[in-house]
């Protein structure tokens, strides 16, 4: 969740046991919207892990009447078979792309017969090979042209199938998507999410699920845009008094501040070099500071009594939406990222009751994603900056805290459509929806930026 609520009479985003812990630390935050999620960890770096690519790109546009399609060759050497699965999976995933991809046959030997591959109404062909010195080639051909348009050389660490290796594949198939459609893809990203007290992570294919060491009752987390640090909070009690953690993920510093009793959702600026988050006791403010300096938190927000959360800045910096109940509900409005002139953004038409909260703003600064109670269930909606129009995205089941993914298409939210809370993906062009995690219940989700560097851990 990019923000707790008032929901049901305590903090969500935490289990009975946790909501128990929270109010007797003080009966004030039953009423407080909290958020819970994520990690801390330190990752190891793949030198080279970054693509070698060259040639020309396709640049084809989306048509929603119709994806382009996209032929994967057999791919030869060692794990042929692992690799060929996790990059049509990606391409899949990405919504903008047919796969094509027989379950039989040999990989080409010698030039493509493109005429063959544009009867299949391929624009574009894969080739790909694990090499003798455990590299992944590939070459991408565009079939009109018959000719090759790129060609990607990554390292594959070892151990195969490893964390690392499985990263360096996703890595290759979002170079794939940049040369066929001339943006990258997601593949490469990571969400995370809280199950039970522990902070967890999954890969965006919904593989790779694991725990994060360390972050135990870590909530409210933020990643920087560069992806290099995450940002959370942790809630007063036996573990000392509330505060806000930020972790660099590379070189493992931390860093800590507090503005109040309780200090929660976190959120970076585009460029790394703010962070805003809440803070309070008897009412909840936003407050800035820079990481890692000693500076003091400077209040950004004046509404005594009223509850101002879940903070999240415009991609350009200059303006962040945020959750206040100054008229009494939950509703999203946008502020100067100094603080001031704010501006109700949730004027109306947004479900037949008065709360709409969590908001997170799309990678394109045009929409905000937020969550609004219907019938006493949450439903997820986007409204346009620009007009304040809205578009109501989910009916089914109860569906909340979206975080948007790197490419501004994809929206990772909880959902019960399936009988108990789970991590759930939508296509915003398609409406397409898959189920990302399964087993126990979920919450929170926070989805990363596209990541060039491993995490192991």
């Amino acid at each position: 969740m990019i923000a707790g609520s008032f929901t049901r009479g305590q903090p969500r985003g935490l289990d009975d046991g946790r909501a128990v812990a929270v109010r007797s630390y003080s009966a004030a935050l039953t009423s407080f919207w909290l958020v819970c999620v994520l990690w801390g960890l330190r990752p190891s770096v793949l030198p080279a892990q970054d693509p070698v690519a060259s040639g020309v790109r396709i640049g084809l546009t989306y048509d929603r009447s119709g994806k382009p399609g996209v032929a994967l060759t057999p791919v030869v050497g060692a794990n042929a078979d692992s690799v060929r699965l996790i990059l049509g999976r990606d391409l899949d995933f990405s919504d903008r792309l047919t796969v094509i991809a027989p379950d039989s046959g040999d990989a080409p030997v010698g030039g493509l017969n493109y005429v063959l591959y544009a009867r299949m109404n391929a624009v574009a062909v894969v080739q790909a090979a694990v090499t003798p010195s455990g590299g992944l080639h590939v070459s991408v051909h565009d079939v009109a042209g018959k000719r090759v348009i790129s060609v990607i050389d990554v390292p594959l660490p070892e151990p195969a199938l490893s964390p690392d290796w499985r990263h360096a594949v996703h890595v290759v198939s979002d170079s794939i998507e940049l040369a066929v459609l001339g943006q990258r893809g997601i593949s490469s990203s990571r969400v995370m999410f809280v199950r039970g007290n522990e902070i967890w992570s999954v890969d965006a294919d919904g593989e790779g699920l694991r725990v994060v060491p360390g972050t135990v009752d870590g909530l409210s987390p933020a990643w920087s845009a560069a992806g290099n640090m995450i940002a959370y909070n942790t809630l007063p009690g036996a573990g000392g008094p509330s505060k806000i953690v930020v972790r660099d993920v590379l070189t493992g510093r931390s860093w800590s501040t507090r503005a109040a009793a309780t200090n929660m959702n976190p959120a970076f600026s585009p460029d790394g070099g703010q962070l805003v988050f809440a803070a309070g006791t008897d009412g909840f403010d936003l407050y800035s500071v820079a990481p890692f300096t000693s500076d003091e938190p400077k209040r950004l927000t004046a509404r005594k009594g009223s509850l101002n959360s879940s903070p999240t800045f415009s991609p350009d910096g200059r303006k962040i939406a945020y959750t206040s109940g100054i008229l009494g509900h939950p509703e999203v409005y946008i502020v100067d990222a100094d603080g001031s002139n704010a501006d109700l953004l949730t004027s109306s038409g947004f479900g037949d009751q008065l709360y709409r909260s969590n908001p997170s703003w799309s990678p394109d600064g045009r929409l905000v994603a937020f969550q609004s109670r219907i019938n006493g269930k949450f439903q997820l909606f986007t409204i346009s900056v620009r007009d304040k129009s809205a578009r109501q995205l989910t009916s089914e089941g109860e569906n909340e805290d979206p975080s948007w993914a790197a490419d501004g298409r994809h929206l990772v939210f909880v959902s019960t459509r399936t009988g108990t809370k789970q991590l759930w993906v939508m296509d915003m062009e398609s409406s397409r929806a898959r189920q990302l995690t399964h087993g126990g219940k979920v919450q929170n989700p926070a989805w990363s930026p596209r990541l060039d560097f491993s995490r192991q851990y």
